[in-house]
């Protein structure tokens, strides 16, 4: 079934059958069609929703609770990254990038609010899925970008020369394998959280200092 905004035929024609009745003084009639439209009305957002799989997800389970030491261990690895020396707008705004390619919510969420509280604008995180077309990020920026979709797109050609060089030019060694860190840790976070649907909208970032 296919729906979309826009009234059918159908329900046209039914909008005319209703007043051409109560012209004619059919009320029983009509009052059945009315009552058969208004269920229609009412009825009809939540079935666009189930058919474009628009109903909000439940939460499935706590990944963290369930296994504790893989947690810890994804944990090790943002510790890592943390203390990589890497700038914290950076690293956030590289997790938003990664988190909306791959459609996470929680983890738009949280990195759009983290990014925020390390004092991103808000016309940056705007503009970050279209950065190619945008003037505000840096050619460091634009690499590390560049460098986060390629690794999150992994199937896709995977890692062009092309690429390679143009991160290689703004970013030394170490700062590539931390940066490759950055796309392994936030892509098992958004898997995670989409196969277990961790609820988005409830993340308040911790102080800056304290921020992952």
């Amino acid at each position: 079934m296919i729906l979309s905004g826009r009234r059918s035929a159908g329900a046209e024609e039914n909008i005319e059958v209703l007043l051409a009745n109560r012209r004619r003084g059919r009320p029983n009639e009509a009052s059945r069609l009315h009552g058969v439209l208004i269920v229609v009305l009412f009825a009809f957002p939540a079935i666009v929703a189930w058919n474009t799989g628009r109903i909000p997800m439940k939460p499935r389970l706590s990944f963290g609770a369930a296994s504790a030491a893989a947690y810890r261990a994804m944990m090790g690895l943002e510790r890592a990254i943390h203390e990589s020396g890497l700038e914290p707008k950076l690293v956030h705004l590289l997790k938003l990038r990664a988190s909306q390619i791959n459609g996470c919510a929680y983890c738009i969420d949280m990195h759009w609010k983290d990014a925020r509280a390390f004092g991103e604008t808000e016309q940056r995180l705007y503009g970050l899925d279209a950065w190619r077309e945008a003037p505000y990020y840096d050619e460091r920026e634009r690499a590390a970008l560049e460098w986060i979709e390629a690794l999150t797109n992994i199937t896709d050609g995977h890692v062009s020369d092309e690429v390679y060089e143009r991160a290689r030019r703004q970013f030394g060694e170490k700062e590539l394998v931390d940066l490759a860190l950055v796309a392994v840790a936030i892509n098992g976070w958004n898997r995670l959280a989409i196969a277990f649907r961790s609820e988005a909208g409830k993340y308040q970032p911790p102080k800056p200092a304290e921020t992952r």
